[in-house]
């Protein structure tokens, strides 16, 4: 007996959900229907992922620059890494010199050191002339006490204890600002009730031992009240901490919302690895973009500030190290961005993707082959791997993101030892499939194309 299955589809023109016969005029306007409905809904598709890929490409560099600023204000390690190499700069070395040695010449008094001398002079009998020669030595001694000062602190500054203690004041000072803008009640300086306190516990404990150290045995009975000192109080704290966490939170988050918008956009677009290739593109544009701003603002930066106030190579220089980590991720961004779009076009059917999997697919071919004819024969386990190769790839690919992913700070060279690490892994296990032998499964020996 024939199974009833008049409630499946027809074969022989019914609709879907009936086994009426359709008429050709109405099978027509059926596919005619059903073909504008695909259409409509590919429309659909379309038009969700540009909305998507438009807003994780405006979001893009926001999510760089945000991330950076949350670096900068809230990891102290983060900030004095940035600012430490400003102390071996030779052209903000030349700046604080110079200013210290002014500094130092301003505080001689020059003109008072030759009117005593040769007051001093005078009164001892000295001839005039020996008078009138002191007192024309303002110039000279100007000059030798300029000369001494500068050379004691040129001394200083490009030697190593200047840059310890250029990085220890970075750290103290962005911890204590830190402290304030957190309300961490660590250090020695924090936030309480909109008021900024110092907090004297630790001194306080150090000269009581001190004291008691020295004989004073009764030092140890100093009360531990009053142990902080408001130095100040102010409205604003308050805003500045609540501006603080909504750094945090930007600075975290923003850049999650943008990649999953844009992986929502390759998602929700009919075809996946054009879409890829689009958002990558858009990424790297974008990256570009951000490049030029910054080179934009640089200048701008270099022009608003007066030679006379920080000289254009001591300004430059600064202005390089404070965004050098944010044109470093920029770049990084750009890079993998770069990849991931010719990673996207190598797995299409274009002429050029097909001649590199092929050549690739020989150049494997031929060197398990190699292996094969020497007796290293993988067997069951380059059986596995050929028949499994999408698979593998797809590990081999996704344990490289996630690499980069945990990397803390990665940087253009991290993209590219990942990237030759994938690779190297991916030739071996394409070498180590074609090592099964002949008898591999049929047609593993022509280049195969991916899986969409």
């Amino acid at each position: 007996m024939v199974p009833n299955n008049a409630s499946g589809p027809s074969h022989s023109g019914g609709t879907p959900d009936s086994g009426r016969h359709l008429t050709p005029t109405e099978r027509a306007e059926y596919e005619r229907l059903r073909g504008a409905a695909k259409v409509r809904h590919r429309r659909l598709r379309h038009a969700g992922a540009s909305v998507l890929l438009m807003a994780a490409l405006l979001l893009a560099p926001l999510a760089v620059a945000a991330a950076w600023v949350d670096d900068q204000v809230s990891d102290t390690d983060r900030y004095v890494q940035t600012v430490t190499s400003l102390s071996s700069d030779p052209a903000v070395q030349d700046v604080v010199i110079d200013r210290l040695t002014n500094r130092v010449v301003e505080n001689v008094d020059v003109e008072a050191v030759t009117t005593a001398l040769s007051e001093t002079l005078a009164d001892n009998g000295a001839r005039p002339r020996v008078v009138e020669g002191a007192a024309a030595l303002d110039g000279p001694l100007s000059s030798a006490v300029r000369t001494a000062a500068e050379t004691v602190i040129t001394r200083v500054v490009t030697g190593d204890a200047f840059q310890q203690a250029w990085e220890g004041a970075n750290r103290r000072a962005h911890g204590a600002v830190m402290n304030m803008l957190t309300g961490e009640r660590e250090g020695a300086v924090r936030a309480t009730d909109g008021t900024i306190q110092l907090d004297l516990g630790a001194l306080v404990d150090e000269v009581r031992q001190r004291l008691v150290d020295a004989g004073f045995d009764k030092a140890s009975a100093i009360p531990d009240a009053e142990r902080t000192v408001t130095l100040f109080e102010t409205e604003k704290l308050t805003k500045a901490q609540d501006a603080m966490r909504l750094l945090d939170v930007v600075g975290t988050w923003l850049p999650v919302l943008t990649v999953v918008l844009a992986a929502l956009a390759v998602w929700t677009a009919p075809a996946h690895r054009v879409m890829l290739m689009v958002t990558a593109t858009g990424v790297a544009v974008m990256m570009v973009l951000l490049l030029v701003a910054l080179a934009v603002v640089r200048r701008i930066y270099l022009d608003a500030v007066p030679p006379a106030t920080l000289p254009t190579d001591a300004a430059a220089a600064i202005y390089d190290t404070f965004v050098r980590f944010l044109r470093d991720s920029t770049r990084t961004l750009l890079v993998v961005a770069v990849i991931t779009g010719l990673a996207a076009y190598l797995y299409g059917p274009g002429r050029a993707a097909r001649g590199v999997r092929s050549l690739a697919q020989r150049g494997a071919g031929a060197a398990g082959g190699a292996l094969h004819r020497a007796g290293a024969r993988t067997g069951s386990t380059g059986h596995w791997l050929d028949t499994h190769r999408a698979g593998t790839t797809g590990v081999v690919l996704g344990a490289g993101a996630l690499a980069l992913v945990l990397w803390n700070h990665p940087t253009v060279g991290a993209v590219a030892l990942v990237l030759g690490v994938a690779l190297a892994v991916l030739a071996v296990l394409a070498v180590l499939a074609a090592a099964a032998g002949p008898e591999r499964a049929a047609g593993a020996g022509e280049p195969r194309r991916p899986v969409p």
